[in-house]
Order: structure tokens, then C-alpha cells, then sequence
């Protein structure tokens, strides 16, 4: 019987609808709703919070909300909303070092292995990357291909590039004002 409750709440966005979600005073959802693999990360994190999910708005999903109009309007860079994180510690970390990518810069999987500490763990670090639930905020979507193609997205690669677009991190696009 799960003993707490994730409170969730529908946030639609020119970029996307996702599902915002919170426990404890901490935000450990903000994930796209539609993407392919949302049963499978809403049953991880009810598991792993031994929780049920309840519709409410809660402040930190109001905060949380705030602070992504702000993103989205390009009138804010980074987040301060405090962060729940459903997963292994090798999920974790490399969820830690995904916020550690500056606004407006992109990173490759075999970069983000290397600052790891572990190169060979390219295939892990990806899987990790695609288990985030806290899109946006965890910025997954500025990883690449070592190719500097757009490499699969949970929110799906329209979004990828609306965002990376916004964040004036797609060279190509830059290129194309001149």
C-alpha cells in the first residue's frame, strides 16, 4: 500500500503538454506527457517513492510553473526549484552532471561519460539520460550525437530543437540569420 502521494498537474506549453509532479516539498516530475515511455517512469517513480499519484497543485508545481513561463520567455537561464530524484545512483549522477551543462551549450553522451569518469559507459549514460523525469529542468535535451545530430528525445526531436533553439545552442540555426 504506497504510504505517500506524488501530487501531479497538466502544464501545456508551445513546446509540449507535460505532467508536473511533486513529493515532499520537492519537484521529481516535470516530464512530457505523451512520450513513449510515460507508464514506464510513472511506475518507477511511484515504486520508488512508495506513492500514489493525486491530481493538486502544489507551490512548488506553482513554482516550478513560474519558473518555466520564465524559461520559456527567455527571461530566465537556470532553476532554483528543489529536486526529488527517482533512480539509481548511477542515474543520479549523471542527472547531476546533465545540470552541470550550461544554458545555451550542448554536450555529447561520450562528453558527459568522459566527465563521468568512465568513457566506455557512453550506452549507460544515454539510458540514464532517456530514464530522466525532470525534462527541461534537468536539461537532457542538450545532449548530442558526436556527430552533432539531434539524437532521441523523450518530448521527441521537434521539442529538442524548439528548445535547443531557444537556448541559441543550434549552430545551424545561428548560421542561417547571416
Amino acid at each position: 500500500m504506497p504510504e505517500q502521494i506524488i501530487y501531479t498537474t497538466n502544464y501545456s506549453t508551445t513546446y509540449g503538454d507535460l505532467i508536473l509532479g511533486s513529493i515532499n516539498g520537492k519537484l521529481c516530475l516535470c516530464d512530457w506527457r505523451y512520450r513513449k515511455m510515460r507508464d514506464k517512469v510513472d511506475t518507477r517513480l511511484k515504486s520508488f517513492f512508495n506513492a500514489e499519484y493525486n491530481e493538486e497543485l502544489t507551490p512548488v508545481v506553482e513554482d516550478a510553473i513560474i519558473q518555466l513561463n520564465d524559461y520559456f520567455n527567455r527571461k530566465r537561464t537556470e532553476f532554483d526549484i528543489p529536486l526529488a530524484f527517482a533512480g539509481s545512483d548511477f542515474q543520479q549522477s549523471v542527472w547531476q552532471a546533465l545540470m552541470s551543462i550550461p544554458y545555451g551549450k550542448t554536450e555529447t553522451y561520450l562528453g558527459l561519460s568522459k566527465q563521468l569518469g568512465n568513457e566506455k559507459a557512453i550506452r549507460a549514460v544515454a539510458s540514464a539520460n532517456g530514464a530522466n523525469a525532470i525534462s527541461i529542468l534537468v536539461p537532457c535535451h542538450r545532449i548530442i550525437g558526436s556527430n552533432g545530430s539531434l539524437t532521441g528525445y523523450a518530448g521527441g526531436l521537434r521539442a529538442k530543437k524548439q528548445l535547443l533553439k531557444l537556448e541559441g545552442a543550434l549552430v545551424e540555426d545561428q548560421l542561417s540569420l547571416f
